[in-house]
Protein backbone atom coordinates (compact mmCIF):
# COMPACT_ATOMS: atom_id res chain seq x y z
CA UNK A 1 0.00 0.00 0.00
CA UNK A 2 1.59 3.28 -0.87
CA UNK A 3 1.55 5.62 1.61
CA UNK A 4 -0.13 9.13 1.36
CA UNK A 5 1.43 12.55 1.06
CA UNK A 6 3.83 13.81 3.99
CA UNK A 7 2.06 16.55 6.10
CA UNK A 8 3.58 19.92 5.91
CA UNK A 9 5.89 20.40 8.87
CA UNK A 10 5.54 23.74 9.80
CA UNK A 11 7.67 25.94 12.82
CA UNK A 12 6.05 28.76 13.84
CA UNK A 13 8.15 31.19 15.25
CA UNK A 14 6.96 34.17 17.59
CA UNK A 15 8.62 36.39 19.89
CA UNK A 16 7.06 35.15 22.97
CA UNK A 17 4.16 33.12 24.70
CA UNK A 18 2.84 35.29 27.20
CA UNK A 19 -0.51 35.87 27.07
CA UNK A 20 -1.21 38.44 24.00
CA UNK A 21 -3.78 38.42 21.03
CA UNK A 22 -1.31 36.73 18.37
CA UNK A 23 0.11 34.79 20.77
CA UNK A 24 -3.20 33.33 21.71
CA UNK A 25 -4.11 33.43 18.12
CA UNK A 26 -1.17 30.73 17.58
CA UNK A 27 -2.62 28.28 20.36
CA UNK A 28 -6.29 28.63 18.64
CA UNK A 29 -5.02 27.31 15.35
CA UNK A 30 -2.54 24.82 16.62
CA UNK A 31 -5.79 23.53 18.93
CA UNK A 32 -7.83 23.27 15.41
CA UNK A 33 -5.23 21.92 13.43
CA UNK A 34 -4.23 19.23 16.04
CA UNK A 35 -8.53 18.70 16.50
CA UNK A 36 -9.63 18.65 12.84
CA UNK A 37 -10.04 15.49 11.08
CA UNK A 38 -9.13 16.96 7.90
CA UNK A 39 -5.15 16.69 6.61
CA UNK A 40 -3.56 19.40 8.74
CA UNK A 41 0.63 21.06 9.15
CA UNK A 42 2.68 19.02 11.46
CA UNK A 43 3.11 22.11 13.98
CA UNK A 44 6.01 22.74 16.24
CA UNK A 45 6.81 26.56 17.96
CA UNK A 46 10.03 28.13 18.46
CA UNK A 47 10.21 31.38 21.37
CA UNK A 48 12.56 33.80 20.98
CA UNK A 49 11.91 34.90 24.34
CA UNK A 50 10.69 32.40 26.82
CA UNK A 51 7.74 30.15 26.43
CA UNK A 52 5.12 32.00 28.74
CA UNK A 53 2.11 30.96 29.91
CA UNK A 54 0.45 30.33 26.66
CA UNK A 55 3.58 28.68 25.49
CA UNK A 56 3.48 26.05 28.99
CA UNK A 57 -0.48 25.57 27.47
CA UNK A 58 0.44 24.75 23.97
CA UNK A 59 2.95 22.02 25.07
CA UNK A 60 0.51 20.76 27.58
CA UNK A 61 -1.49 20.20 24.11
CA UNK A 62 0.68 18.42 23.20
CA UNK A 63 3.00 20.74 20.31
CA UNK A 64 7.02 20.79 21.30
CA UNK A 65 7.70 24.38 22.10
CA UNK A 66 11.24 25.55 21.83
CA UNK A 67 12.37 28.40 23.55
CA UNK A 68 15.84 29.90 21.43
CA UNK A 69 16.98 32.18 25.04
CA UNK A 70 17.11 35.72 23.46
CA UNK A 71 18.33 37.82 26.15
CA UNK A 72 17.77 41.07 23.91
CA UNK A 73 16.48 42.71 20.82
CA UNK A 74 20.10 42.69 19.60
CA UNK A 75 21.05 39.23 20.37
CA UNK A 76 22.80 37.52 17.18
CA UNK A 77 23.87 34.44 19.00
CA UNK A 78 19.85 33.97 18.84
CA UNK A 79 20.57 33.39 14.77
CA UNK A 80 22.29 30.57 14.74
CA UNK A 81 20.56 28.68 17.58
CA UNK A 82 17.43 29.57 15.33
CA UNK A 83 18.87 28.45 12.29
CA UNK A 84 19.83 24.93 13.75
CA UNK A 85 16.84 24.14 14.87
CA UNK A 86 14.95 24.65 11.47
CA UNK A 87 17.39 22.80 9.87
CA UNK A 88 17.45 19.69 12.23
CA UNK A 89 14.06 19.79 12.08
CA UNK A 90 13.21 19.40 8.04
CA UNK A 91 10.92 21.98 8.57
CA UNK A 92 8.70 22.79 5.06
CA UNK A 93 7.81 25.94 6.33
CA UNK A 94 8.91 28.66 9.03
CA UNK A 95 6.29 30.99 10.19
CA UNK A 96 7.00 33.90 11.78
CA UNK A 97 4.65 36.04 13.89
CA UNK A 98 5.44 39.66 15.96
CA UNK A 99 8.12 42.42 14.64
CA UNK A 100 11.12 40.81 16.89
CA UNK A 101 10.56 37.39 14.90
CA UNK A 102 9.98 38.12 11.72
CA UNK A 103 13.29 39.46 11.50
CA UNK A 104 15.18 36.81 13.28
CA UNK A 105 13.11 34.53 11.87
CA UNK A 106 13.42 35.23 8.37
CA UNK A 107 17.34 35.29 8.64
CA UNK A 108 17.29 32.31 10.25
CA UNK A 109 15.08 30.63 7.36
CA UNK A 110 17.53 31.43 4.84
CA UNK A 111 20.50 30.41 6.38
CA UNK A 112 18.98 27.49 7.04
CA UNK A 113 17.57 26.60 3.71
CA UNK A 114 13.78 26.51 4.65
CA UNK A 115 12.06 26.20 0.86
CA UNK A 116 9.07 28.80 2.37
CA UNK A 117 9.14 31.47 4.67
CA UNK A 118 5.45 32.73 6.10
CA UNK A 119 5.50 36.06 8.22
CA UNK A 120 1.63 37.15 9.70
CA UNK A 121 1.77 40.57 9.84
CA UNK A 122 -0.43 41.61 13.43
CA UNK A 123 0.99 44.51 14.64
CA UNK A 124 1.90 46.86 12.19
CA UNK A 125 -0.05 50.40 13.02
CA UNK A 126 -0.01 53.67 11.54
CA UNK A 127 2.98 54.91 12.38
CA UNK A 128 3.97 52.28 14.65
CA UNK A 129 4.32 48.37 15.13
CA UNK A 130 4.13 46.60 17.91
CA UNK A 131 3.58 50.27 19.92
CA UNK A 132 6.86 51.47 18.77
CA UNK A 133 7.50 54.10 16.33
CA UNK A 134 8.00 53.15 13.24
CA UNK A 135 11.38 55.16 12.75
CA UNK A 136 13.49 54.66 9.26
CA UNK A 137 15.56 52.31 11.04
CA UNK A 138 12.35 49.95 11.80
CA UNK A 139 11.26 50.55 8.31
CA UNK A 140 14.73 49.48 7.01
CA UNK A 141 15.30 47.01 8.84
CA UNK A 142 11.87 45.67 7.93
CA UNK A 143 11.60 45.92 4.15
CA UNK A 144 15.33 44.16 4.25
CA UNK A 145 14.13 41.14 5.95
CA UNK A 146 10.75 41.04 4.37
CA UNK A 147 12.24 40.52 0.90
CA UNK A 148 13.58 36.95 2.72
CA UNK A 149 9.88 35.20 2.65
CA UNK A 150 7.97 33.97 0.67
CA UNK A 151 4.73 36.06 1.51
CA UNK A 152 3.52 38.46 4.11
CA UNK A 153 -0.09 37.70 5.61
CA UNK A 154 -2.40 40.79 6.60
CA UNK A 155 -4.80 39.93 9.70
CA UNK A 156 -7.16 42.98 8.00
CA UNK A 157 -7.15 45.28 4.42
CA UNK A 158 -6.41 48.25 6.68
CA UNK A 159 -3.44 45.80 7.85
CA UNK A 160 -1.99 44.92 4.06
CA UNK A 161 -3.05 49.02 2.78
CA UNK A 162 0.11 49.88 5.13
CA UNK A 163 2.23 46.83 4.22
CA UNK A 164 1.85 48.64 0.81
CA UNK A 165 2.54 51.94 2.04
CA UNK A 166 5.77 50.58 3.64
CA UNK A 167 7.07 49.62 0.25
CA UNK A 168 5.98 46.14 0.70
CA UNK A 169 4.94 45.07 -3.42
CA UNK A 170 1.35 43.79 -3.44
CA UNK A 171 2.22 40.65 -4.65
CA UNK A 172 3.58 39.46 -1.70
CA UNK A 173 0.65 40.48 0.49
CA UNK A 174 -2.51 38.37 1.24
CA UNK A 175 -5.31 39.17 3.72
CA UNK A 176 -5.91 36.40 5.99
CA UNK A 177 -8.08 37.26 8.93
CA UNK A 178 -7.49 36.17 12.49
CA UNK A 179 -9.99 33.36 13.42
CA UNK A 180 -12.31 33.15 15.98
CA UNK A 181 -13.83 29.77 18.15
CA UNK A 182 -17.54 31.68 18.91
CA UNK A 183 -18.06 28.41 20.80
CA UNK A 184 -15.33 29.35 23.29
CA UNK A 185 -17.13 32.49 24.05
CA UNK A 186 -20.15 31.12 24.80
CA UNK A 187 -21.56 33.07 27.89
CA UNK A 188 -21.65 30.67 30.90
CA UNK A 189 -23.69 31.96 34.23
CA UNK A 190 -21.47 30.01 37.03
CA UNK A 191 -17.88 31.67 35.40
CA UNK A 192 -18.82 34.71 35.57
CA UNK A 193 -19.95 33.94 38.84
CA UNK A 194 -16.63 32.72 39.20
CA UNK A 195 -14.57 35.29 37.82
CA UNK A 196 -16.93 38.07 39.62
CA UNK A 197 -15.52 36.57 43.01
CA UNK A 198 -12.21 36.07 41.70
CA UNK A 199 -12.19 39.99 41.63
CA UNK A 200 -14.48 40.83 44.38
CA UNK A 201 -17.36 42.46 42.28
CA UNK A 202 -20.66 41.86 43.19
CA UNK A 203 -23.13 39.51 41.30
CA UNK A 204 -25.27 42.39 40.76
CA UNK A 205 -23.08 45.61 39.99
CA UNK A 206 -22.61 46.87 37.09
CA UNK A 207 -19.49 45.99 34.77
CA UNK A 208 -17.77 47.90 32.03
CA UNK A 209 -15.09 46.22 30.73
CA UNK A 210 -11.80 47.39 28.99
CA UNK A 211 -9.61 44.60 27.24
CA UNK A 212 -6.59 45.27 25.62
CA UNK A 213 -2.41 46.01 26.54
CA UNK A 214 -1.99 48.72 28.88
CA UNK A 215 -0.34 51.38 25.87
CA UNK A 216 -1.27 55.44 24.89
CA UNK A 217 -2.93 53.97 21.31
CA UNK A 218 -5.77 51.84 23.33
CA UNK A 219 -6.98 54.79 25.25
CA UNK A 220 -7.79 53.46 28.80
CA UNK A 221 -6.94 56.97 30.22
CA UNK A 222 -10.31 58.05 28.35
CA UNK A 223 -12.02 54.81 29.05
CA UNK A 224 -11.21 55.94 33.22
CA UNK A 225 -12.37 59.20 32.79
CA UNK A 226 -15.16 58.30 31.20
CA UNK A 227 -16.35 55.82 33.42
CA UNK A 228 -15.43 58.75 36.37
CA UNK A 229 -18.59 60.67 35.09
CA UNK A 230 -21.10 57.35 35.10
CA UNK A 231 -23.61 58.13 37.82
CA UNK A 232 -24.23 55.38 40.59
CA UNK A 233 -21.76 53.18 41.73
CA UNK A 234 -20.67 50.63 38.59
CA UNK A 235 -17.50 48.75 38.18
CA UNK A 236 -14.58 48.53 35.78
CA UNK A 237 -12.56 46.21 35.07
CA UNK A 238 -9.59 46.13 32.72
CA UNK A 239 -7.59 42.89 31.54
CA UNK A 240 -4.29 43.40 30.09
CA UNK A 241 -0.80 44.57 30.98
CA UNK A 242 1.75 47.01 29.63
CA UNK A 243 4.10 50.03 30.62
CA UNK A 244 0.74 52.03 31.38
CA UNK A 245 -0.84 50.04 34.45
CA UNK A 246 1.07 52.68 36.87
CA UNK A 247 -0.41 55.74 35.05
CA UNK A 248 -3.80 54.15 34.54
CA UNK A 249 -3.84 53.61 38.64
CA UNK A 250 -3.14 57.03 39.67
CA UNK A 251 -5.42 58.62 37.10
CA UNK A 252 -8.06 56.22 38.89
CA UNK A 253 -6.98 57.53 41.89
CA UNK A 254 -6.91 61.15 41.03
CA UNK A 255 -10.13 60.57 39.53
CA UNK A 256 -11.86 59.12 42.98
CA UNK A 257 -12.67 55.58 41.35
CA UNK A 258 -9.78 53.88 42.64
CA UNK A 259 -11.65 51.17 44.42
CA UNK A 260 -13.99 50.73 41.79
CA UNK A 261 -11.47 49.87 38.85
CA UNK A 262 -9.94 46.39 38.94
CA UNK A 263 -7.10 45.82 36.97
CA UNK A 264 -6.71 42.32 35.97
CA UNK A 265 -3.69 41.96 34.48
CA UNK A 266 -3.08 39.65 31.55
CA UNK A 267 -5.35 36.70 31.43
CA UNK A 268 -5.55 33.30 30.14
CA UNK A 269 -9.01 33.35 31.04
CA UNK A 270 -10.42 35.59 28.12
CA UNK A 271 -13.97 33.70 28.00
CA UNK A 272 -14.58 33.99 31.82
CA UNK A 273 -13.25 38.08 31.84
CA UNK A 274 -16.35 38.59 29.39
CA UNK A 275 -18.58 36.34 30.86
CA UNK A 276 -17.94 39.19 34.23
CA UNK A 277 -18.78 42.03 32.32
CA UNK A 278 -21.80 43.37 31.21
CA UNK A 279 -20.51 45.84 28.09
CA UNK A 280 -16.97 45.93 26.52
CA UNK A 281 -15.64 49.49 25.91
CA UNK A 282 -12.66 49.53 23.23
CA UNK A 283 -11.84 53.20 22.57
CA UNK A 284 -8.68 52.39 21.19
CA UNK A 285 -7.21 54.42 17.91
CA UNK A 286 -4.97 51.69 16.76
CA UNK A 287 -6.16 48.50 15.82
CA UNK A 288 -4.75 45.87 12.93
CA UNK A 289 -7.89 43.37 13.67
CA UNK A 290 -10.19 44.17 16.95
CA UNK A 291 -9.81 40.75 17.98
CA UNK A 292 -11.12 41.51 21.47
CA UNK A 293 -14.18 43.10 19.88
CA UNK A 294 -15.11 40.08 18.21
CA UNK A 295 -14.47 37.55 20.84
CA UNK A 296 -16.70 39.98 23.17
CA UNK A 297 -19.55 39.75 20.39
CA UNK A 298 -19.13 36.32 20.35
CA UNK A 299 -19.93 36.23 23.92
CA UNK A 300 -22.97 38.39 23.67
CA UNK A 301 -21.76 41.69 24.99
CA UNK A 302 -22.65 44.75 23.52
CA UNK A 303 -19.39 46.43 22.37
CA UNK A 304 -18.61 50.17 21.91
CA UNK A 305 -15.83 50.73 20.11
CA UNK A 306 -13.70 53.41 17.89
CA UNK A 307 -11.41 51.40 15.79
CA UNK A 308 -11.86 47.59 14.72
CA UNK A 309 -11.02 46.72 11.46
CA UNK A 310 -12.67 43.36 11.69
CA UNK A 311 -15.58 45.31 11.54
CA UNK A 312 -14.69 48.64 9.83
CA UNK A 313 -13.43 46.90 6.49
CA UNK A 314 -16.27 45.29 5.82
CA UNK A 315 -18.40 46.14 2.54
CA UNK A 316 -21.51 48.86 3.67
CA UNK A 317 -23.93 45.89 3.22
CA UNK A 318 -22.70 43.71 5.65
CA UNK A 319 -22.70 46.39 8.70
CA UNK A 320 -26.26 46.31 9.88
CA UNK A 321 -25.82 42.58 10.78
CA UNK A 322 -23.58 43.62 14.19
CA UNK A 323 -24.89 47.36 14.24
CA UNK A 324 -27.09 46.48 17.42
CA UNK A 325 -24.29 45.07 19.14
CA UNK A 326 -21.53 47.18 18.34
CA UNK A 327 -21.37 51.08 17.94
CA UNK A 328 -18.90 53.12 16.82
CA UNK A 329 -18.25 55.92 18.65
CA UNK A 330 -15.61 59.06 18.38
CA UNK A 331 -12.62 60.13 20.78
CA UNK A 332 -14.51 61.77 23.17
CA UNK A 333 -14.94 61.73 26.62
CA UNK A 334 -18.20 63.02 26.94
CA UNK A 335 -20.07 60.60 24.11
CA UNK A 336 -18.13 57.65 25.70
CA UNK A 337 -19.54 58.61 29.32
CA UNK A 338 -23.11 59.50 27.90
CA UNK A 339 -23.31 55.89 26.01
CA UNK A 340 -21.82 53.95 28.83
CA UNK A 341 -24.56 55.98 31.15
CA UNK A 342 -27.48 54.91 28.77
CA UNK A 343 -26.28 51.17 28.67
CA UNK A 344 -26.00 51.22 32.53
CA UNK A 345 -29.24 52.55 32.86
CA UNK A 346 -30.98 50.10 30.60
CA UNK A 347 -29.49 47.02 32.68
CA UNK A 348 -30.92 47.81 36.02
CA UNK A 349 -34.18 48.52 34.55
CA UNK A 350 -33.66 44.72 33.56
CA UNK A 351 -32.69 43.70 36.91
CA UNK A 352 -35.55 41.87 39.26
CA UNK A 353 -35.81 42.99 42.49
CA UNK A 354 -34.91 42.06 45.78
CA UNK A 355 -35.69 37.79 46.78
CA UNK A 356 -36.50 37.64 43.24
CA UNK A 357 -33.69 35.96 41.82
CA UNK A 358 -31.14 36.43 38.98
CA UNK A 359 -27.60 37.71 39.21
CA UNK A 360 -27.37 41.27 37.81
CA UNK A 361 -27.52 42.05 33.95
CA UNK A 362 -26.25 39.31 32.14
CA UNK A 363 -28.65 39.32 29.72
CA UNK A 364 -26.97 38.44 26.52
CA UNK A 365 -28.04 38.87 22.89
CA UNK A 366 -27.77 36.22 20.12
CA UNK A 367 -23.69 36.12 18.28
CA UNK A 368 -23.83 38.24 15.06
CA UNK A 369 -23.41 36.61 11.60
CA UNK A 370 -20.47 38.72 11.29
CA UNK A 371 -18.38 36.76 14.17
CA UNK A 372 -18.92 33.71 11.51
CA UNK A 373 -16.85 35.47 8.75
CA UNK A 374 -13.79 35.10 10.75
CA UNK A 375 -14.75 31.40 12.41
CA UNK A 376 -11.19 29.91 12.88
CA UNK A 377 -11.79 26.53 10.76
CA UNK A 378 -12.14 28.35 7.55
CA UNK A 379 -8.98 30.57 8.18
CA UNK A 380 -6.78 27.54 9.39
CA UNK A 381 -7.75 25.93 6.32
CA UNK A 382 -6.42 29.47 4.39
CA UNK A 383 -3.07 29.17 6.05
CA UNK A 384 -2.74 25.85 5.33
CA UNK A 385 -3.47 26.00 1.52
CA UNK A 386 -0.82 28.90 1.60
CA UNK A 387 1.96 26.61 3.18
CA UNK A 388 1.53 24.71 0.27
CA UNK A 389 1.02 27.15 -2.25
CA UNK A 390 3.51 29.39 -1.59
CA UNK A 391 6.42 30.22 -3.51
CA UNK A 392 9.38 30.21 -2.51
CA UNK A 393 11.40 33.60 -2.12
CA UNK A 394 13.70 35.33 -5.04
CA UNK A 395 16.65 35.32 -2.67
CA UNK A 396 19.66 37.23 -3.28
CA UNK A 397 23.08 35.83 -3.67
CA UNK A 398 24.06 36.05 -0.29
CA UNK A 399 22.78 37.23 3.05
CA UNK A 400 24.37 40.73 3.58
CA UNK A 401 26.65 41.10 5.70
CA UNK A 402 26.96 44.73 6.30
CA UNK A 403 23.80 46.24 6.74
CA UNK A 404 23.39 50.44 6.67
CA UNK A 405 23.37 51.90 9.86
CA UNK A 406 20.02 52.33 9.97
CA UNK A 407 18.87 49.01 9.31
CA UNK A 408 20.94 47.94 12.79
CA UNK A 409 18.98 50.69 14.70
CA UNK A 410 15.53 49.04 13.63
CA UNK A 411 15.76 46.16 16.24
Amino acid sequence: MRAGPRATRVLHVITGLDAGGAERQLALLLRHWRESGDPSPECEVASLTRTGTVGAAIADEGTAVHAIGMRGNRDPSALPRLARLIRAGRFDVVHTHLYRACVYGRIAARLAGAPRVIATEHSLGDGQIEGRPATRGVRALYRATERLGSMTVAVSPTVAARLRGWGVPPGRIVVIPNGIDAADFAFDSARRAATRLRFGIGRAEFVVGGVGRLVPTKRFDLLIDAFARMPGAPRLLIAGAGPQREALGRLAARLGVATRVVFAGATDDMPGVLAAMDVLAAPSVQETFGLGVLEALAAGLPVRYTTCPALDDLPRDLLPDHEAGAVRLPTDTGAWAAELARLAEAARALVPPPGAGGGGAAGRSPVPAVVGRYAIAEQADRLARLYRDALPPEMPPAMPTDMPADTRKGL
